[in-house]
C-alpha cells in the first residue's frame, strides 16, 4: 500500500469519526429536557412629567390669594332654600323704588310678608350724589341676586315705583340698571308692573300761585341795572 492510499484512509477515517460524534451530540440534545429560557419583560419607559415653570414671587402670591378668596366664597355660600328641581321656577316679588336721591331694591315672597333681601344704592357707594346712580343700583342688584340664590329664588315679578303723588311720576335713573343687573345674574323675569302712586286729585304742588321763579343770569342782571341807572339820570336831569 502506497503512502497516498494510507493518507486517504486516515483522512476518511477522521471524517467518519467527526460525523459520528456530531450525531451523538444531536441525539443527547433531543433526549435532554429543554431548559426554559426566562425572558424578562422590558420595563416601560416612564413618561417624563412636564414641569411647569413656577410663577415668580408676586404672581405666585397673587395666585394664592385668589384661590383663598374663592375658597372663602364657597365656604360662605350656604343654600337654605327648598329642595326643588333645577327647571322648577320659584317666584318672589322685587319692589324697585327708584327716586332721584336713591334706589331701593326690596325682594319679598309672593304674599309680601317675608323679606328675602333689601339693599339700597346708598349702601354700595360713599358719596351722597352717587346714591341714585345706575352704577350703585347695579351693585345693589348683584348683592340681591347672591342672597336670592341662597334662599332658592330663581324667578322674580318686578314692581317699579317712582316718587309719585305730587312729585315726579317717572322712576329714577337706577331703575333700568337694577332690572338689567337682576336679569344678567341668572334670575328669570316674570311680570313687570309700574306701581307709581298716581293721585286722582292731589295736594297743592309747590311753587306758589305764580310758579317757580328762577334767578336771572348775571349778564341780564347787569343790563337791567344799567337801564335803571340811565332812567334815574334822565329823571333827575329833567
Amino acid at each position: 500500500m502506497c503512502i497516498r492510499d494510507r493518507y486517504q484512509r486516515r483522512v476518511h477515517g477522521d471524517f467518519i469519526s467527526l460525523m459520528a460524534e456530531k450525531a451523538e451530540k444531536e441525539v443527547k440534545e433531543v433526549k435532554a429536557p429543554k431548559e426554559a429560557k426566562e425572558v424578562k419583560p422590558k420595563a416601560k419607559a416612564e413618561p417624563k412629567e412636564k414641569t411647569k415653570a413656577e410663577p415668580k414671587g408676586d404672581a405666585k402670591d397673587a395666585k394664592e390669594t385668589k384661590e383663598e378668596k374663592e375658597e372663602e366664597v364657597k365656604e360662605k355660600f350656604e343654600y337654605m332654600g327648598p329642595k326643588v328641581k333645577p327647571e322648577e321656577q320659584v317666584f318672589g316679588i322685587c319692589h324697585i323704588y327708584a327716586t332721584w336721591n336713591n334706589t331701593f331694591i326690596h325682594v319679598t315672597d309672593i304674599s309680601g310678608r317675608e323679606t328675602y333681601a333689601r339693599i339700597t344704592g346708598g349702601m354700595k357707594v360713599k358719596s351722597d350724589r352717587e346714591e341714585s346712580s345706575p352704577y350703585a343700583a347695579m351693585q345693589a342688584a348683584v348683592d340681591v341676586a347672591v342672597k336670592l340664590r341662597q334662599v332658592g329664588i330663581n324667578s322674580l315679578h318686578i314692581k317699579l315705583r317712582g316718587t309719585g303723588g305730587a312729585g315726579t311720576k317717572s322712576p329714577g335713573p337706577g331703575a333700568q340698571a337694577a332690572l338689567r343687573a337682576l336679569a344678567r345674574n341668572g334670575l328669570k323675569i316674570g311680570r313687570i308692573e309700574d306701581v307709581t302712586p298716581i293721585p286722582t286729585d292731589s295736594t297743592r304742588m309747590k311753587g306758589g300761585r305764580r310758579g317757580r321763579r328762577l334767578q336771572a343770569p348775571l349778564h341780564e342782571m347787569t343790563i337791567t341795572i344799567i337801564h335803571l341807572h340811565k332812567n334815574c339820570l334822565l329823571y333827575t336831569s329833567d
